[in-house]
């Protein structure tokens, strides 16, 4: 499997910091963000990583992280222009997944204890379609709720819905098949003018494809000062 990481956006909520920096390269513990992203696919087996980010940040992940040689890994970049949601930055893709292959899409802000390889193992052994990893939050309203039908299978995701129906949320770890680029062409853009992944994942879910597994260990989106503290004591050891 190949892998894309999302590490783009503006990361308004963590100013004045990323007025000098791209989000994922803060600082957490004792790496930049990115960094616990490319450990974990490596870890898992997967070397062939393409990183998507914004033209003012790109410059800043070559030098850095340069050809992935330092992590075992191969590196491909790509960018997007312009501020237009997860999924158009995921379209950009396409030429880098070809055919039908299945993927795995971490967004560059998601930090994690688990390891992904029996996630991707289930993903690999499901037909086709799409799988979102779940995790027990206390405060389920800020994120993309699954709302599940008596069968037990997703039957759509609530972006920050005001009555959660459950107290799990939709993480930014996501797999899936060939197909999620016609998906994605197949969306418009939201009141704020962006190609939203949860209305992809509804895509999915429509169809019966979107199959879920839940983490067990912590995992925080590091995009607040808080959880970008928080995340560091756990990266550190200290944490509980």
């Amino acid at each position: 499997m190949k892998a894309v990481i999302l590490a783009g956006g503006t990361g308004t909520r963590l100013r004045p910091l990323t007025k000098l920096l791209n989000k994922h390269l803060l600082p957490v513990g004792k790496m930049p963000m990115i960094s616990y992203g490319l450990i974990s696919l490596q870890a898992a087996g997967i070397t062939d990583i393409l990183l998507v980010t914004g033209p003012d940040a790109l410059g800043d992940f070559a030098s850095f992280l340069g050809s992935g040689k330092e992590y075992n890994v191969s590196l491909t970049y790509r960018v997007q222009e312009e501020a237009g949601g997860i999924a158009q930055a995921l379209e950009l893709a396409r030429p880098f997944i070809g055919g039908d292959d299945k993927f795995i899409v971490l967004l560059g802000d998601n930090l994690f204890e688990e390891p992904l390889k029996p996630h991707m193992d289930a993903f690999r052994a499901q037909p086709g379609g799409a799988m979102v990893l779940l995790k027990q939050v206390p405060d389920p309203e800020r994120y993309g709720v699954p709302a599940f039908g008596a069968d037990g299978r997703i039957e759509r995701i609530d972006e920050k819905p005001a009555a959660p129906q459950t107290n799990s949320c939709v993480t930014g770890i996501y797999m899936y098949d060939g197909t999620v680029f016609d998906l994605i062409a197949e969306q418009s853009p939201s009141q704020r003018g962006e190609l939203e992944i949860t209305d992809v994942n509804n895509g999915y879910a429509a169809k019966g494809q979107l199959a879920y597994r839940h983490l067990s260990g912590w995992w925080t989106d590091a995009g607040t000062f808080g959880s970008l503290l928080e995340a560091s004591r756990k990266l550190m050891g200290d944490g509980s």
